[in-house]
């Protein structure tokens, strides 16, 4: 089933192990410690659609913003992310007044909602479609970062007046594309189109693709690739909208015509898999691939990843294998952000793979793109360098091993959370606590790990009356591999990959 590409964050830096070694004094501080909040996508609606009409606006009483005429002039088709989006700047001439400004002590700057009132002032005397979009725009970003204060038993009403001051500010952006949309503004029926599929300006914020698809459809008209690009996963996946996979191609080729990279992988893997009702062509698939990974971005980075792979293992009569450009292009999209290609690269430099130098440094970096990203498998590698550290590179730390392993664990991944059960046992990072170490362990034996559901036998159970103990080593390449945590001495790696639990 195809994964619908989320946007991802670029996390391309360097870190400065030596500066995060942490301190026997205070709480450590690791590379990239790991959030304590994680993302959650919403899941997606299906319900059927009313259309919207194209028509011209009707003029319905609306004496604030002067009412516009059909746009016959299609507008430059632009992305509009649904993170912190801006139009583009408007005309020559101050949009604000600055008077006031006055150099000196006297200086004064404008207060948010001085700024706010002054940016209505001049939406409200223009009629450029444009000013009012990026009005509409500013008020949008300005609610999301409006200060709501913690609630407490004596300022409810505080809060409460903060909350309706935001919701006031949406609701007047919302009102206002609305108006633009309705006119024929293309960059407003997309970006409204946005709103409604992220829950912004929607009843309990929830996502409304009965209102979004259909706005999708009309920026998609205009021309706008965005907006194609959505309407074809509204289509594949019937948000808003009946599920049709010939649509979806319809829309994913008229985007794809435009040179947006989410259009143009989607239609590679469908080639290459045969899915929305294609044939098989792994020719036609990786064409589309080339192209979208020529026009590779840090939200649709996807089409680098997988030319990596194909390259990494070769297709019959249309790519021969090549691991040095595969590891390249796992290169472009780690350095875009990209996660899966980030850790792939970071198991190439640890262990030589694919023509890749050992390199701990560079092992570590890609790791810790990854795993600022939680990447499960990602953050275990870095406990596993954690436990045994790199000279000159990442300093030692149980601490960090085991703050690694929890995130990872946290995330899912069942050798993770027998490495907590064990780390909490033996108190290797932490203090000890058996209670905690049987959660964990049981967590991990409902999910098939044979090791935990071994160390839940109970005290008949001698490793689990004594674990560890001086002189125990703790393999570190069966942890980062395989996830055994192995007590014994010797074994593959013990030269320069074991640590000594103490």
């Amino acid at each position: 089933m195809y994964a619908q590409p989320q946007a991802r964050q670029s996390a391309n830096f360097v870190p400065d192990y030596e500066q995060h070694r942490p301190s026997p004094s205070q709480e450590p501080v690791p590379i990239g410690r790991p959030p304590s909040q994680y993302s959650a996508y919403p899941q997606h609606r299906q319900s059927q659609y009313n259309q919207y009409d194209d028509g011209p606006y009707d003029g319905d009483g609306d004496d604030f913003y002067q009412s516009q005429s059909q746009y016959d002039q299609p507008f430059a088709a632009r992305s509009v992310a649904t993170q912190s989006v801006r139009a583009p700047s408007p005309p020559a001439g101050p949009i604000l007044d600055h008077s006031h400004l006055r150099p000196g002590n006297q200086a004064a700057l404008l207060s948010h909602e001085r700024t706010l009132e002054l940016y209505r002032a001049n939406a409200k005397k223009t009629q450029d479609p444009d000013l009012q979009f990026e009005f509409a725009v500013f008020m949008i970003d300005a609610s999301k970062t409006m200060p709501i204060p913690a609630q407490t038993a004596g300022n409810v009403m505080d809060v409460e007046k903060a909350v309706a001051k935001r919701d006031d500010l949406v609701h007047e952006a919302m009102a206002l594309l609305k108006r633009l949309a309705d006119r024929g503004h293309m960059p407003a029926q997309y970006f409204l189109a946005d709103c409604y599929a992220n829950g912004i300006g929607t009843h309990k914020s929830r996502q409304d693709f009965d209102r979004a698809f259909p706005l999708f459809v009309l920026a998609a008209k205009h021309g706008h690739p965005d907006a194609s690009y959505r309407a074809g996963t509204c289509c594949e996946n019937g948000w808003g909208c009946r599920r049709e996979s010939a649509k979806a191609i319809q829309f994913y080729k008229k985007a794809a015509a435009a040179g947006h990279p989410g259009a143009l992988y989607r239609l590679g893997i469908a080639e290459l898999n045969g899915e929305l009702g294609l044939s098989k062509s792994p020719k036609e698939g990786v064409k589309y691939l080339k192209r979208s990974a020529e026009h590779a971005t840090a939200e649709f980075p996807h089409a680098l990843h997988e030319l990596a792979l194909l390259h990494e293992r070769g297709v019959d009569n249309v790519l021969f294998v090549d691991y040095e450009y595969a590891a390249e292009l796992l290169a472009q999209a780690a350095e875009l952000g990209y996660a899966p290609s980030a850790y792939r690269l970071g198991e190439c430099y640890e262990y030589g793979k694919m023509g890749c130098p050992q390199d701990p440094a560079l092992s570590i970096h890609y790791y810790n793109i990854a795993a600022q990203q939680s990447h499960r498998d990602a953050c275990f590698a870095l406990t596993a360098w954690y436990l045994v550290g790199s000279p000159g590179v990442l300093p030692q730390s149980d601490t960090e091993a085991y703050l690694w392993a929890l995130k990872a664990a946290e995330a899912g991944l069942v050798k993770a959370m027998y490495a907590v059960g064990y780390f909490l046992e033996v108190g290797i990072g932490t203090e000890p606590s058996m209670q905690q170490a049987i959660q964990w362990y049981k967590r991990a034996a409902e999910q098939g790990d044979k090791r935990a559901a071994q160390r839940l036998k109970g005290p008949q159970n001698t490793a689990m009356v004594a674990p560890g103990g001086p002189g125990s080593v703790l393999h570190r390449n069966e942890l980062n591999g395989s996830g055994d945590l192995s007590l014994a001495g010797g074994g593959k790696g013990a030269k320069d990959k074991d640590c000594v639990v103490m």
